[in-house]
């Protein structure tokens, strides 16, 4: 593929800075919408091909404006909603999330209708409901079990469809439509990186080992995340260098007071930039550490914003 040859998507003028990137209509855990202001300016600027290899609640693919873009998880369900929602005009889904409310008579107080609700789409499957869930469930959240049965509880009080939730959603899909992304559910070593050229960009925000979200702990009918997979990852971003691929990885060094010793020897050959500002500025070589979050982004290439 000649990039010459596929125009960029281009950048919308005078838009609020509030509003200048488009948020994902999923509360997914790790997302990292509150971070594209940082992650988005250390992209390099002249790429082709992008790949989301952890896509999730795609906070960081659907803003990104690369010709070509590649959407992978593992959660198939995930993918199924977007693929409906790219295939759907806005205003159909909403009338049809009118309809599942109204039928529900789904409210912030309503668990019968939601516990109903819950069982129909864990009898068809259907993406849509998937979504109307998410609305109501407890802190808006994704979860599944050993069954592939979504699981998370009413959000009684807290969660309800709202007019924000809308926006967000109507603004997804819309650059859904736009853009030419390309959606995968393929493991992360699975992933076909023959369509990559020198020079394309692979971002990863796979679980963190260190943390304990209930996307990683093997009983939600996925695969989990151990040591294991933490090295097969570094390992494969080893080899995208080798080949003229760039990467950005998204981690933590310190959460909670634990430490990936492993991860921030293994960045020592690349470049690292501190994406959070809620401790201070030490060592991550000092054993001596606070307890907060380290959230770090690790690439091979100069961040162009990075300041080294």
């Amino acid at each position: 593929m000649d990039c010459t040859k596929i125009p960029a998507r281009p950048q919308k003028e005078n838009a609020m800075p509030q509003n200048r990137y488009i948020k994902s209509p999923l509360n997914y855990t790790g997302g990292k919408y509150r971070l594209l202001d940082r992650i988005l300016p250390a992209f390099p600027r002249d790429y082709c091909r992008f790949v989301d290899l952890f896509a999730g609640g795609f906070n960081v693919g659907i803003n990104v404006d690369a010709p070509v873009i590649y959407a992978n998880d593992q959660i198939t369900y995930l993918i199924g909603l977007y693929e409906f929602f790219r295939g759907t005009p806005a205003e159909t889904i909403l009338g049809l999330i009118r309809e599942r409310i109204a039928e529900y008579e789904l409210s912030d107080q309503n668990t019968e209708g939601y516990l109903a609700l819950r069982r129909e789409y864990n009898r068809t499957g259907r993406p849509i409901d998937l979504f109307v869930l998410t609305c109501y469930s407890f802190n808006h959240q994704i979860r599944f079990n050993q069954k592939h049965e979504f699981n998370i509880p009413f959000g009684r009080n807290r969660s309800a469809y709202n007019p924000s939730i809308e926006a967000n959603l109507v603004r997804f899909v819309e650059a859904l439509q736009q853009k030419d992304i390309r959606f995968s559910t393929r493991d992360f070593l699975s992933f076909d990186f023959s369509v990559l050229q020198p020079g394309d960009l692979v971002y990863c925000d796979p679980p963190y080992l260190i943390s304990n979200g209930s996307y990683n702990d093997g009983r939600r009918g996925f695969k989990d995340w151990t040591p294991l997979e933490d090295r097969q990852l570094l390992d494969l971003l080893d080899e995208l260098d080798r080949g003229g691929i760039r990467f950005a990885l998204s981690n933590v060094f310190v959460h909670k007071g634990m430490t990936n010793e492993e991860l921030i020897r293994w960045s020592q050959r690349y470049h690292v930039q501190r994406l959070e500002q809620n401790y201070a500025n030490c060592s991550y070589h000092a054993k001596d550490r606070s307890g907060n979050t380290q959230e770090v982004l690790i690439t091979n290439y100069l961040p162009p914003l990075s300041g080294e």
